[in-house]
């Protein structure tokens, strides 16, 4: 099977332009190619895991990827998938959050001599002169063809502004200026990002000719992809500061029945012809085909023995002898108890298991927190602060998450 065949059986092509293009060029090892990150936060999140593991992908079958990194298209704000502008960073945030990036995508992606390259858009776009810009690159676009686009329909009703409707023709240029100075002649991205990869792709064929090759192909990550970066409390992060290994191994452990083994075939490294077996399973087996995934992208983001360690806290835990030591903890400091004591609704937030006081005061009456495996049976249940000598206790918040809290 060829390489692009493997992504097309993967799930990861939607659409594409110049197909037969395409494949010569990936199937071949010859391709160029760039995948953006606007720097919105410190750290990746799982949104951004299926982009990450084509780049590792295509770069293992001789390709070149370019990790383009939006510090100058990150002063705009991407309006896709957007009901609302962005706020606005500072230089310094943005900077700051580029040189996080870096680290965490050096996991997958080799930066090596000769192999894959960083960069960032500020370099070119901060640079610019913009009234030479809209003269030179404004000019190749069609207002009518631009409100159009769904990134920029979907938000027609509450609003766009002038400062966002910049961003397609700047994301264009991108791609312009990486095929002229770092040979790209490809650019993946994901659906939502479709009418902004067009517009490069266009804009190079009018300033360059028709004859100049340059490519797009998007992947299924607004339905899939996008999907898998929130949960109730937010992102999950590749970053183990923002969400623990055992965190990001429950994430994945906990994913829906119908997911999974799409999941499987888009996320993990495991050959096809041992993922097509798995298509029949069903009860149990949904499960065993949970922990694998949970495992092989706990391993891929933070390490075997990371991986290790919170597969053996979770079959512990949900087998009633698990190990608290790797289990996600919080030190209560003293301060916290009054009187020796500490309420259940503080011992939640403190925690980080509720937000605030008012969803703490609903898990309580729903039911759905345990402590040393008893039922917290109302919200002025309080705990001495002698339970949490030693290991601490265990607290269970619904089925499936366990938290340990410790003196």
């Amino acid at each position: 099977m060829t390489c692009y065949d493997e992504l097309v059986a993967r799930g990861l092509i939607a659409q594409v332009t110049d197909e037969n293009e395409i494949k010569e060029l990936i199937n071949n090892g010859k391709a160029t190619f760039y995948i953006g990150f606007d720097p919105t936060a410190d750290s990746l999140h799982v949104g951004h895991f299926m982009a990450l593991c084509l780049m590792k992908r295509l770069q293992m079958a001789g390709n070149k990827p370019i990790a383009l990194i939006g510090g100058g298209t990150a002063m705009i704000g991407d309006p896709s998938g957007r009901s609302d502008m962005r706020s606005m960073m500072t230089r310094e945030t943005i900077q700051h959050n580029c040189d996080c990036f870096k680290k965490q995508m050096e996991r997958f992606i080799d930066f090596g001599e000769g192999k894959a390259q960083m960069v960032n858009n500020a370099d070119w776009l901060l640079n610019l002169n913009y009234v030479d810009f809209i003269r030179d690159i404004g000019a190749c676009f069609s207002v009518n063809n631009m409100l159009r686009a769904e990134c920029f329909k979907q938000r027609m009703e509450k609003g766009l502004s002038f400062l966002e409707f910049n961003y397609m023709p700047m994301q264009s240029y991108d791609f312009y200026y990486l095929f002229q100075h770092y040979g790209c002649n490809m650019q993946f991205g994901g659906n939502d990002q479709w009418s902004n990869m067009l517009g490069g792709t266009e804009l190079i064929r009018r300033k360059l000719g028709k004859d100049a090759h340059a490519m797009t192909i998007t992947l299924l990550l607004t339905s899939e992809g996008k999907k898998m970066g929130k949960t109730a409390k937010g992102a999950v992060w590749l970053d183990p500061e923002k969400t623990s290994p055992y965190d990001f191994y429950q994430y994945w452990r906990n994913i829906e029945d119908a997911d999974v083994l799409k999941c499987i075939r888009m996320l993990t490294f495991l050959p096809l012809e041992q993922i097509d077996e798995m298509d029949s399973w069903e009860g149990a087996q949904l499960n065993t085909a949970k922990e694998i995934l949970a495992y092989e992208l706990t391993k891929l983001v933070h390490g075997e023995e990371e991986a290790n360690k919170a597969q053996e806290t979770a079959r512990g835990l949900f087998a009633g002898a698990g190990n608290t030591a790797n289990m996600p903890s919080t030190q209560l400091p003293t301060e916290k108890f009054t009187d020796g004591k500490i309420g259940a609704i503080d011992l939640l937030v403190a925690c980080g298991l509720c937000p605030s006081n008012g969803e703490a005061r609903r898990l309580i009456q729903q039911g759905g927190v345990a402590v040393n495996d008893q039922k917290v049976a109302a919200i002025d249940v309080t705990f001495v602060q002698e339970m949490f000598s030693g290991d601490g206790v265990v607290i269970k918040k619904g089925k499936k998450v366990f938290h340990r809290a410790y003196l």
